[in-house]
């Protein structure tokens, strides 16, 4: 479905989720990467549908087209084209799995079904499920109750049907099993052969149904998986009495018992038993019902174990150092002198948290103010911030409870830095603080001076370690009062700010990118070098992408790198003729917001948190900013290019086939390989002088 201006963004979302889908098909990686690859498109499909898939949902319900925000395209007819695309992809991917499972057969490894195991593995899968799967079931005997609890969102649960005589006549009698979050998925089999051997714990739990049933005198029993997904999305009225975080739990709680908007079931199901499910659970035609496969939450493929085949692995990197940024010293004095950039994964994540660890100690520091959207479950940032306010530093975290999926999390630590004296700010009514920025105050000679970083992504050492993303350390003054500034509008939000080197949502991100438009279109009208070059997760805006065409149509010449979301439509004729679009999914999740603008022979090169979506421009606070170091702007036009240049997994946008990869001339060029060489080479030259 393709508007004449404008792709759909649920559409085009799913032809991302696609593109994941071609990295789990693809032969040249590695069979245990794929496997993984498969876990991520299944996790990126089921927040789809707690989160947009419901948000039309609740569009269409309300008797709406939803033309005006869904890009001219109604709603009813989106839900219809969405599933038949959601049926056609998880087709595909169960395809896949059974393709990727034979092949792993040729290393000897083997995930086994309840049908296939051996005498000798029986008895360690009886033990096993007796000792550590039993006593965490939960069973629910249908036919004895009146209506069926809500099931957990994202759950996956075994339908049991059993066939037993009653009163001398057939009868069935049907129950769900919840498969056990606190037990592993894969359960691997001990072996003195050589071989792998892998069974899920669903089948597991098959193969054990006659002792978990063993008071019934049944004829034949049998399992089929199905899953509910349920509208994610919190509501944080009501109760004035609470506070913001007893709202927060309450509404994670809540979504628990969301209105359902997905049901995947076995197809191999039998009908009465799929029947009655769907009747006792109230789940009308209006959901979407996907057929699947004998398995469902392949997110958990995500961790499928390695077995010790590093042969099936992607080789690991060592993460690099900075140049000239020894970890071991001070990292305050270096940054004092001049601006370093940091790119993970490629460089290591630990000068992040060494920064907060020096401030946590240096009795100079006198107060960390800092921004966090998600944190890692083990968090190094957060016990450094708390190891700060036991040194008598003033710590002001301003921490996004609303990071979706994350608020658990979130409120943990939360909760966890307000006992330690932490100051927290929960962000700004109706706007989500989605900018990544730290700045501390240091006693300098009788003076305060400043020093801080701003980031694309989030302060998390898990994701660090999968997200490329840009981080910047600076003691530019003007740079990080402007920061002040911003936490300054955290705490008395009626004031707007203006700020003078930053560019920050929701009150400037429009105009100011507006206006650098404005002065490419003036160049290339003046016969001045001209250019835009972005890269960015999504670009969903109508605004923005009306004025990239309005500069594509003046004759400036734009480059785009979107890994997600594009509603842009690159190479019409007449509209959008100087746009070439790319995507690139590998190895490492592709994160960055990167804008360059060519400015005559001066380029404006900018880090950012915001996308080019809506919410991003106009409904949460992001910071963008400005690059002034020489160097680091010319590594980020640099690594741009490297990009750029990417044949092997960059797709290309701009064809009339759906995710086709780009055209290879001359030889193969992925992209982030040749990024980890090209800092490997800068550290051997920096090493050299």
């Amino acid at each position: 479905m393709r508007h004449n201006r404008y792709d759909n963004r649920e559409l085009s979302w799913l032809k991302f989720n696609q593109r994941v889908l071609q990295e789990a098909a693809d032969p040249s990686v590695p069979l245990i990467e794929r496997l993984r690859f498969l876990g991520i498109f299944s996790n990126n499909l089921d927040e789809f549908f707690k989160v947009r898939y419901a948000t039309v949902k609740r569009i269409d319900l309300a008797g709406k087209s939803g033309k005006k925000v869904l890009g001219g395209f109604n709603a009813g007819r989106l839900l219809k084209e969405i599933t038949q695309i959601v049926i056609k992809n998880q087709a595909e991917s169960l395809d896949i799995l059974a393709s990727i499972q034979h092949q792993l057969t040729d290393h000897d490894i083997f995930i086994i079904d309840e049908t296939e195991v051996t005498l000798d593995q029986a008895k360690f899968l009886k033990e096993f499920f007796l000792q550590k799967v039993s006593p965490a079931l939960v069973t629910i005997m249908l036919n004895d109750i009146d209506k069926v609890p809500n099931l957990t969102d994202s759950k996956a649960y075994l339908a049991v049907k059993m066939v037993q005589f009653e009163k001398d006549r057939l009868s069935n009698r049907y129950i769900l099993i919840e498969i056990p979050s606190s037990v592993e998925r894969f359960v691997v089999i001990p072996s003195d052969d050589g071989k792998k051997y892998v069974i899920l714990l669903d089948d597991l739990i098959r193969f054990n149904l006659n002792v978990i049933f063993n008071i019934f005198d049944y004829t034949s029993i049998s399992a089929h998986m199905v899953k509910i997904t349920r509208d994610a999305e919190l509501d944080l009225e009501g109760d004035l009495s609470k506070s913001y975080i007893e709202k927060l739990m309450d509404s994670v709680k809540d979504r628990l018992e969301g209105d359902p908007v997905r049901f995947v079931y076995d197809k191999e199901i039998e009908q009465d038993t799929l029947d009655f499910l769907l009747n006792k659970m109230e789940i009308d035609t209006t959901d979407s019902l996907i057929p699947g496969g004998k398995y469902h939450n392949r997110r958990d493929y995500m961790n499928f174990p390695d077995l010790g085949a590093t042969h099936l692995l992607y080789d690991k990197i060592e993460p690099l150092p900075i140049p000239g940024l020894e970890i071991q010293g001070s990292l305050l004095e270096k940054i004092s002198k001049k601006d370093f950039l940091q790119y993970t994964p490629y460089q290591t994540f630990s000068y992040t948290v060494k920064f907060l660890r020096e401030a946590a100690i240096d009795p100079k520091v006198k107060s960390i103010k800092i921004t966090i959207y998600r944190l890692a479950s083990v968090s190094h940032i957060a016990s450094s911030l708390i190891n700060a306010v036991k040194n008598g530093k003033r710590v002001t975290v301003s921490i996004e409870l609303q990071a979706r999926f994350d608020e658990a999390n979130n409120i943990k630590y939360a909760e966890k830095m307000e006992r330690e004296g932490v100051k927290l700010i929960f962000g700004v009514t109706g706007l989500k603080v989605h900018c990544k920025t730290c700045i501390i105050e240091r006693l300098e000679n009788q003076k305060i001076k400043y020093y801080g970083f701003i980031s694309t992504g989030n302060f998390n050492e898990k994701t660090a370690k999968i997200y490329t993303d840009y981080t910047l350390f600076t003691a530019h003054q003007g740079i990080l009062k402007d920061i002040n500034k911003v936490f300054d509008f955290f705490e008395v939000n009626y004031k707007i700010k203006k700020y003078k080197y930053l560019i920050v949502s929701p009150h400037y991100t429009r105009i100011e990118f507006s206006n650098l438009i404005d002065q490419e279109i003036l160049n290339q009208q003046e016969g001045k070098k001209s250019g835009i070059y972005i890269k960015m997760n999504s670009l969903s805006d109508y605004g923005m992408i009306d004025k990239l065409y309005e500069a594509s149509r003046a004759g400036v010449k734009i480059k785009l790198i979107i890994r997600g979301i594009n509603c842009l439509i690159p190479q019409v004729p007449g509209m959008s003729d100087n746009i070439e679009s790319i995507s690139i999914v590998d190895k490492f999740l592709e994160h960055p917001r990167l804008y360059i603008f060519e400015n005559d022979t001066n380029p404006r090169v900018f880090i950012s948190s915001a996308d080019w979506m809506t919410r991003n421009i106009d409904h949460r606070v992001e910071v963008t900013c400005p690059i002034y170091d020489n160097d680091i702007k010319q590594e980020l036009i640099e690594t741009f290019n490297i990009c750029w240049k990417d044949n092997v997994k960059a797709r290309d946008f701009s064809s009339n086939k759906e995710n086709a990869y780009r055209l290879k001339s001359g030889p193969g060029f992925r992209s982030q390989f040749e990024t980890y060489t090209y800092y490997k080479n800068k550290l051997q030259d920096a090493e050299t002088k």
